[in-house]
Order: structure tokens, then C-alpha cells, then sequence
């Protein structure tokens, strides 16, 4: 019993005492409309997250060391929550039971950071799928960011956050001012 006691505690030390790892904040910014473009018009919101992982950043220190950093808010659902916010200050009702529909799929969100103590490179780039469909037909858009940052020292986590988040937010101002998806909609929902 005593060695079972010594094994738990040996391997809870472990733990509290290994690195937590490291989060940002996920943060952009929705494209609010000052007027509405529609009136009465609903459709149903879905997402899905395909990335191959979950972390929205890699660390590469340059001495084969890459650390991925995570989002401390779940990606997908934020991005859902910031799509309901642009296309509702627009005039849309999103709802669970419309017979149009609009699909976000997130494909891409990463930063990639390479950093020493002296200088760093931020790139980031986003990539969004966007499927509005219904019986009267189907248009699949896709959508992309990216963003180049350059700087003394080493990145920061917010400097890490700001690349992401303005790379997003830039992505969501495409969608919020693309008139061809913007026509779709009005015309087939």
C-alpha cells in the first residue's frame, strides 16, 4: 500500500510540476452592417472544425524545438458565434429549423513563429469555407487570410494573438462584404 501512495504521489508532483501550455486568447473582431440588406430572411447555421490539429500556433525557437500553442477559446464556436453576429446585423434570422442553410467549415488557422532572442517572423494564415444552400441551388466559397509580422525579440502571446485575431477578422470582413454571396442569399433564401 505504501509503495501504491509513493507511485500516486511521485507521478501528481510530476505533473503539477511539469510547464502548463501555452494558450492565447482568440479574439477577432465580427464585421458589424450599419443597415440591414434583408428583412425576414432566415437560414440555419452549421460548422465544422477539419484541421488536422487543434493548435492555432507553432513555436520554432530554431533549435529543433517546436512547441504548438492552443486557442483558450474553442475555434469553432467562436467563429460560429461571430458569423450569427455579421449576418443578424444584416437583416438574417439564424435559426434551427430553416430550410436554407449556410455551412462554415474551418480548414485553416494556424501562426507559425519563428523566434530567437533577437528577432522573430509571425505568418498566419486562415482558411474558410462557406457553403449557403437549399433546394433552389448551392454556392461554395472559400475564403482566405494571411498575415506577415516582423519584429525585435521575441514574439510575444500577444503579438501571437494579434496576428490570428487580425488575420480572422480580416477573413470575416471578406465575408460580410461579399456581394456575391450577399446576392445569393437574398435572391435564394
Amino acid at each position: 500500500m505504501k509503495k501504491l501512495v509513493l507511485a500516486v504521489s511521485v507521478a501528481l508532483l510530476a505533473a503539477c510540476a511539469s510547464p502548463k501550455q501555452e494558450q492565447i486568447d482568440f479574439a477577432p473582431q465580427a464585421t458589424m452592417s450599419a443597415a440591414k440588406i434583408v428583412e425576414g430572411k432566415s437560414f440555419t447555421l452549421s460548422s465544422k472544425d477539419v484541421r488536422t490539429a487543434q493548435y492555432v500556433a507553432l513555436l520554432d525557437n530554431g533549435r529543433s524545438n517546436i512547441t504548438p500553442v492552443h486557442s483558450k477559446q474553442n475555434v469553432r464556436v467562436s467563429l460560429e458565434n461571430l458569423l450569427t453576429q455579421q449576418f443578424s446585423s444584416q437583416g438574417y434570422h439564424v435559426t434551427v429549423n430553416s430550410s436554407n442553410s449556410l455551412k462554415l467549415e474551418l480548414q485553416e488557422a494556424l501562426v507559425s513563429v519563428r523566434h530567437s532572442v533577437m528577432e522573430n517572423d509571425i505568418d498566419g494564415n486562415v482558411t474558410i469555407e462557406l457553403t449557403a444552400e437549399n433546394a433552389k441551388g448551392k454556392l461554395v466559397k472559400t475564403y482566405n487570410g494571411t498575415a506577415k509580422r516582423s519584429g525585435v525579440m521575441s514574439a510575444s502571446d500577444e503579438d501571437i494573438a494579434t496576428v490570428l485575431n487580425d488575420t480572422v477578422s480580416l477573413v470575416l470582413k471578406e465575408i460580410a462584404n461579399d456581394q456575391e454571396l450577399q446576392d445569393y442569399m437574398k435572391e435564394r433564401f
